[in-house]
């Protein structure tokens, strides 16, 4: 462990003084490249859980204080999402201003790229929620869910969010939306956010949830009295939502024309849940062997990002990329700082909506 001075930090860990002044974590460059991080933690042993990018890594007492460290090593450009872990229970970092929800953090290194229109929001910071609610009793999915609309800029084209609730509870969509929409970055759009009951089953190439957003839950967007263009609609998915995004676009294209996808889950065919290793099986999975019977894409517009950082799943996406573009669609590549990882879809989640409605 280098000393603390190296990262910025003065004063004598563990005391009052010491807490009242230090913020973390901090990174410094690393020998041979990237970067090294210090991450503190005040109270008992602890490690920090990163979401997919790395092991969890345990921290270190400093002496015999209430000062807990690690030193880790980052790649460079990495934004990545974080948090304590104490006794099986998750905290955030109260040292790090940048919240991701009640018990989670977003970390970046100095050279990931800024993310503009995404306000920093601690983990006590409550987020602004959409105003209109619709119910969705949903006969071909079963059950009930809450379904949030709202016009940013006054409202325009829908964009969909899936995984919704990830965006309306731990990552400020509905603000980044508005100040992208007020400094002129996008058209005034309809966000509707539409949380999964059941990820694994509902984005699994499934025709029922798409028969359902087309049959029933459009239209009670349409009644819901907020401004909607339903003809010009967007998807926005990650993961499994990305891969749900594009298969809706091969299923329905008479609903889905416009798609926005963050690190699709390309590798996926019926079986590979079952395996194990889910990402071992034909590379672009289900959807690659789709593509290559479609040649008449030239109404679709797919903006496709994933994380540099995701070296297994970069040949899946690469391929269905390609695949896309050679059936006609119009297609935009992109890489971002990131791993798997929301806090890294933030920024392509907004460009990418935009340039979809180009």
């Amino acid at each position: 462990m280098r000393p603390l001075a190296e990262f910025g930090v003065s004063g004598s860990p563990g005391e009052d003084a010491f807490w009242a002044g230090v913020r973390a974590p901090v990174s410094v460059p690393a020998d041979g490249g990237g970067w090294s991080t210090l991450f503190l933690w005040r109270g008992s042993a602890a490690s920090i859980g990163f979401e997919s990018w790395s092991d969890p890594v345990p921290l270190r007492r400093w002496g015999d204080t209430d000062c807990w460290y690690a030193e880790v090593r980052m790649p460079a450009r990495l934004r990545v999402t974080y948090q304590f872990l104490v006794d099986d229970v998750a905290y955030a970092d109260p040292l790090n201003p940048v919240g991701a929800g009640g018990d989670r953090s977003v970390a970046a290194t100095p050279d990931a790229p800024e993310q503009p229109h995404w306000p920093a929001v601690g983990a006590d910071g409550v987020l602004p929620l959409p105003s209109t609610r619709i119910r969705w009793a949903s006969e071909r999915l079963g059950g009930r869910r809450t379904v949030r609309v709202h016009p940013a800029g006054g409202g325009g084209p829908v964009v969909l969010l899936l995984d919704g609730d990830d965006w309306l509870y731990l990552h400020p969509a509905m603000s980044a939306f508005d100040s992208a929409v007020a400094h002129g970055d996008m058209p005034p759009v309809t966000l509707v956010f539409l949380p999964a009951r059941d990820r694994e089953a509902e984005f699994a190439c499934r025709s029922e949830l798409w028969e359902g957003v087309r049959d029933e839950l459009l239209p009670l967007v349409a009644e819901s009295g907020v401004p909607a263009d339903l003809g010009r609609l967007v998807v926005a998915g990650q993961s499994l939502g990305g891969l749900s995004a594009l298969y809706a676009a091969l299923e329905f294209p008479e609903l889905v024309s416009r798609v926005a996808c963050q690190s699709g889950a390309f590798w996926w065919t019926p079986d590979a849940p079952d395996r194990a290793d889910p990402l071992g099986g034909p590379v672009g999975g289900s959807l690659a062997a789709r593509l290559r019977e479609h040649h008449g894409l030239t109404g679709l517009r797919v903006a496709f990002d994933v994380g540099e950082h995701e070296t297994r799943m970069l040949p899946h996406c690469a391929l269905t990329e390609t695949l896309a573009e050679r059936a006609g669609a119009t297609v935009r590549v992109s890489r971002s700082a990131s791993h798997h990882d929301r806090a890294g879809w933030r920024h392509a989640l907004l460009r990418d909506v935009a340039w979809a409605l180009a």
